[in-house]
């Protein structure tokens, strides 16, 4: 289990998470919502070590969550233009590489065949040498979950990854997003402003308001009331 343990997070006088506690399990896509303002993304950059709580534990399988441990798909992609799908899904692997290679555009035979297994599972098949200027805004979500799988993570997270895309597209990246958190076993957290795209993929729903959490429970057991309560709190 991912363990969350008294999180919390201040800004100031201000308090953007308070005191939040709660538990993940392994290949469940668990979606967070909650106006804006309501601690989501402090939340998740607090999981992928980009901001340190002030207090609390962030624990998987009872060892710390070490911030190598978790990835995080980017709401508008956080691809890098110039390059092809296959060398930003190579970009994940950075972490595990020596810099000098990312310089000179080396990368080794098995991260290679690795990368082009992620786009692969993304359902981008043919498309490791495309520019990714050139790709749809859902083939470049879907190069950027490939990306985030490169990382080699526990933890699988994405800030508002739908946002910008219309809703057929949008449901189908959230497909892609829980199908790779369900294959690779990982632990699955995804922020959304539109909780009605993921309704057949989501396992568990978490809600926020205040910086607290105010919905805990799993998908089969929420349902549209509950969701407008989420929003309605705050």
């Amino acid at each position: 289990m991912l363990d969350i343990e008294g999180l919390t997070r201040h800004y100031g006088t201000e308090t953007a998470v308070d005191g939040l506690s709660t538990r993940l399990a392994r290949g469940e896509l668990t979606v967070l919502i909650g106006r804006s303002g309501a601690g989501k993304t402090t939340l998740l950059r607090c999981l992928n070590g980009l901001e340190q709580p002030d207090t609390g534990t962030i624990n998987v399988d009872d060892a710390p969550l070490a911030a190598t441990d978790a990835a995080l798909v980017f709401q508008a992609g956080a691809l890098v233009d110039g390059k092809s799908a296959v060398e930003n899904v190579l970009d994940g692997a950075l972490s595990r590489e020596p810099a000098w290679r990312e310089l000179i555009g080396w990368h080794s035979p098995d991260e290679k065949r690795v990368a082009i297994e992620r786009l692969h599972d993304v359902g981008l098949a043919g498309y490791a040498d495309r520019p990714v200027e050139a790709l749809s805004g859902g083939q470049q979500q879907r190069v950027g979950i490939a990306r985030a799988l490169q990382q080699q993570p526990d933890v699988l997270l994405a800030d508002e990854p739908v946002a910008s895309l219309d809703p057929e597209t949008g449901r189908s990246v959230l497909a892609v997003l829980a199908r790779a958190v369900s294959e690779h076993d990982l632990f699955g957290l995804v922020s959304l402003h539109q909780p009605e795209l993921a309704d057949t993929v989501a396992g568990h729903y978490l809600g926020m308001a205040d910086g607290r959490l105010v919905l805990d429970r799993p998908a089969a057991e929420v349902d549209s009331d509950d969701i407008e309560g989420v929003y309605a709190n705050g």
